[in-house]
């Protein structure tokens, strides 16, 4: 049976929950795994048959733990997963753009096929305590959180991708 891989790195919520909502909307279409990035290894990334990547933006970058991740894993994956599909959700206090281009570059090496843009949530976190506080998401995002999960789960079991 196929199954995502649904991949996460949080420090104050907003890519965690936006993680949880496209997991929901993924488990109503067929098998999906949700991992914390410092869980996650090189066999779960190989075992899969596609990939959901949420992660906040840090310091116009992407976030330590992802990066970390991906750095782990990515000889062990590197020419084993080739073709499969991602996409990925970023959090970011007011761009998110950075962190999406690195993930996107990582992903071009392992030869992943982008399936979605990246789904980039915008907080407007500028003060300090805004950044480092719990972040609350909306519905309507967090609706489209679940249609990517359910798009992605249905792309992978259908075989579209």
């Amino acid at each position: 049976m196929k199954h995502l891989l649904i991949i996460w790195h949080s420090r104050t919520g907003a890519a965690e929950t936006m993680a949880r909502a496209a997991f929901e909307g993924a488990r109503e279409e067929g098998e999906v795994r949700l991992l914390r990035a410092q869980d996650a290894s090189a066999e779960d990334v190989l075992a899969a048959h596609g990939y959901l990547f949420a992660a906040p933006e840090n310091l116009a970058s992407l976030s330590g733990e992802m990066k970390e991740f991906f750095d782990r894993c990515y000889y062990p994956v590197l020419g084993r997963a080739e073709g499969r599909p991602y996409a990925q959700m970023i959090a970011a206090g007011s761009d998110g753009a950075n962190a999406a281009r690195e993930l996107a570059r990582i992903a071009m090496g392992w030869r992943l096929r982008e399936v979605q843009p990246p789904m980039i949530a915008v907080t407007d976190a500028q003060t300090p305590e805004q950044i480092l506080g719990p972040k609350t998401l909306d519905a309507v995002l967090l609706t489209k959180c679940r249609e990517l999960g359910a798009g992605m789960m249905a792309g992978v079991e259908s075989g579209i991708w």
